[in-house]
């Protein structure tokens, strides 16, 4: 029998309701055989690589990849090149350039990067963000015709503009050029522009769909570097810039819009959280300040503490302090930029939990009545309109369903955002609902989308959703799997266990972090800490504790557990991390799932 159909521990139904199986199958155990023994690599990495499909020959460059090796040649991008020409032209007869970005640490950081060369280049370049509530996603119209009235020649849209038909075509009647870099799905007919580089537009061959904005313009300010250089335009007033000196953008926009961790992506996050190290970026120093960073900066730094605080501008604040603060050179002012940030990211927080639990009474209402509708649709004309996108999110993750949060304006007009769970592709929906008319806007990918909505198609809308897929939803449901990279001990999760399981790294968007079963450990002492998060310790059979933690928890089935049951030997799934406290170092288990003990001999 495969290890993977065969339950884990003997788990078969889970406090969260998964079946635990062992993650590696029979074949890629045997690749993680070849790989130790051919390729001289680790055993427990090679385990967690062929776990996660890498094969035996690609290891060594899955652990140490090169943007030397994985960088891909900017001209296999279609229209890479006449984009580089037209910013080219820009630089060399020092055009007015406008940049307009989108409202999140993406668009944040591909504006910043974009500005950074420019500048360098002595090029008069501006940043313009859209207030994400009363002017939404992409250009509009009259930003264009600001930006215009400023004499701007070259309009350059990052993480935005691939749809954008009627503000080209408005930017083209004023005299501004448009270059779009963007990465979103886009359908064959595209704007009128110079250029427009998405390696995701149908015509796009080169492979690199993976990219986020922020790699997309890394790759363009490659190709413009050397078009500049062809051109030999740098003198002994303007050197080449040193582009990988801005790598910690790339990675910090990789990380946080959650891009599949593979190719140059891999390289994009290693090399850019060495720069971060090295704390040149004012912006970014302040901001780990303020975020309370602890230890050198990792990929769930990133993720979790410096994301959350650029994306609170364009939640709930001003949605150009992001890129504000990430083109700053002063450390004073980097400083006040931040800490504003951190106080909206509080506000947002406590805005969010006032608005989840009226979501969650919303919802848990409607599976009083039966087993509950396959998709979520709440809504309310309270809800603040940047924050549906995490409320969404949390309802998924609760109910273990795709979910729409949306916030409704007096005049009976929605602005929705859709978080998915793997398996449903929620863009595609959303697109198709748009086209029968259910929608007035409406796009994204399979794991999130956005939503316009007058609230006399609601009804409409839901039933389009439980129609299209209950039985996807409900057969995912019945067959949910926590996959489990191997059993560990208390005494085994220390440093330096912690320290092989590293060179793996990093985790994230499809490069997953291990998940360790913990066989028949007590559970020492559980509290609530923070907004609903269980803070817990466990003891080993031989006498060893580890701390944990699990997030949100503290009202659902799994927090309640763990709280009631002090002195009980239970199962428990989780990954690690680690912190510094009072100088030290621990390890730290995250808490995903937990099961009672089973009399049965397990795996």
């Amino acid at each position: 029998m495969d290890p993977s159909e065969r339950p884990f521990l003997e788990v078969e139904n889970s406090l969260t309701n998964q079946r635990w199986v062992e993650r590696a199958t029979r074949r890629q155990l045997g690749d993680a055989e070849k790989m130790v023994d051919q390729y001289e690599v680790d055993r427990l990495i090679a385990r967690i690589l062929a776990g996660r499909d890498v094969e035996p020959e690609g290891a060594a460059t899955f652990l140490n990849p090169t943007l030397r090796e994985l960088l891909p040649d900017p001209s296999t991008l279609t229209q890479m090149d006449a984009a580089a020409t037209r910013l080219a032209d820009a630089v060399t007869s020092r055009e007015r350039v406008a940049i307009f970005g989108d409202y999140d640490v993406d668009g944040a950081t591909a504006s910043a990067l974009m500005y950074k060369f420019l500048s360098h280049c002595g090029v008069e370049c501006e940043i313009y963000i859209p207030d994400r509530i009363f002017e939404g996603y992409g250009p509009n119209l009259p930003a264009i015709e600001q930006l215009a009235g400023r004499q701007a020649k070259l309009l350059i849209t990052v993480d935005c503009g691939s749809t954008s038909h009627e503000a080209v075509s408005r930017s083209n009647e004023l005299g501004m050029d448009v270059v779009v870099l963007d990465h979103h799905q886009v359908s064959s007919a595209l704007p009128d522009t110079v250029a427009l580089v998405n390696p995701n537009r149908d015509d796009d061959m080169s492979g690199q769909g993976h990219l986020c904005a922020a790699g997309v313009v890394f790759l363009a300010l490659v190709a413009l570097n050397r078009e500049l250089r062809n051109r030999k335009w740098y003198n002994n007033e303007v050197a080449p810039p040193n582009l990988m000196e801005w790598l910690d953008l790339v990675a910090l926009g990789t990380v946080c819009d959650v891009v599949p961790l593979k190719g140059v992506n891999r390289a994009f996050v290693l090399r850019g959280l060495e720069i971060m190290h090295r704390q040149k970026s004012p912006g970014l120093v302040a901001l780990s300040k303020v975020a309370r960073q602890d230890g050198p900066a990792a990929a769930w730094h990133l993720g979790f503490l410096l994301g959350p605080r650029i994306n609170a501008g364009g939640r709930i604040g001003d949605a150009a302090l992001g890129a504000k603060l990430l083109t700053c050179n002063d450390p004073i002012e980097a400083e006040e930029i931040a800490t504003r940030l951190d106080e909206l990211n509080s506000e947002r927080q406590a805005m969010e939990a006032a608005m989840l639990k009226q979501a969650i009474d919303e919802a848990e209402a409607e599976f009083g009545l039966g087993d509950g509708p396959s998709v979520l649709v709440t809504e309310s004309e309270t809800w603040h309109a940047g924050v549906v996108g995490l409320l969404a999110s949390r309802l998924k993750d609760r109910f273990r369903r795709p979910s729409f949060a949306i916030s409704f304006d007096g005049l009976g007009t929605g602005s929705g955002s859709g978080r998915s769970i793997p398996g449903v592709d929620l863009g595609a929906a959303v697109r198709e609902a748009v086209e029968q008319g259910l929608l007035a806007k409406g796009g994204g990918h399979a794991m999130a989308a956005g939503i316009t909505i007058s609230r006399e198609r609601l009804g409409d809308f839901r039933s389009f959703l439980e129609e299209r897929f209950s039985k996807q939803v409900e057969s995912l449901n019945e067959n949910r799997q926590l996959k489990i990279d191997g059993a560990l001990s208390a005494r085994g999760a220390n440093n330096e266990f912690f320290d092989r399981l590293e060179k793996a790294g990093p985790y994230g968007a499809g490069h997953s972090q291990p998940v360790f079963a913990f066989p028949s450990h007590s559970i020492r002492h559980a509290s609530v800490v923070g907004a609903n998060h269980v803070r817990f310790s466990l003891r080993s059979p031989d006498g060893a504790s580890l701390d944990g933690i699990g997030f949100r928890i503290a009202d659902d089935p799994l927090g309640q557990t763990i709280l009631s049951n002090i002195g009980k030997q239970m199962h428990v799934a989780g990954t690690l991390s680690s912190d510094f406290y009072r100088g030290r170092r621990r390890i730290q288990l995250r808490l995903l799932d937990a099961a009672e003990v089973s009399d049965k001999i397990g795996p």
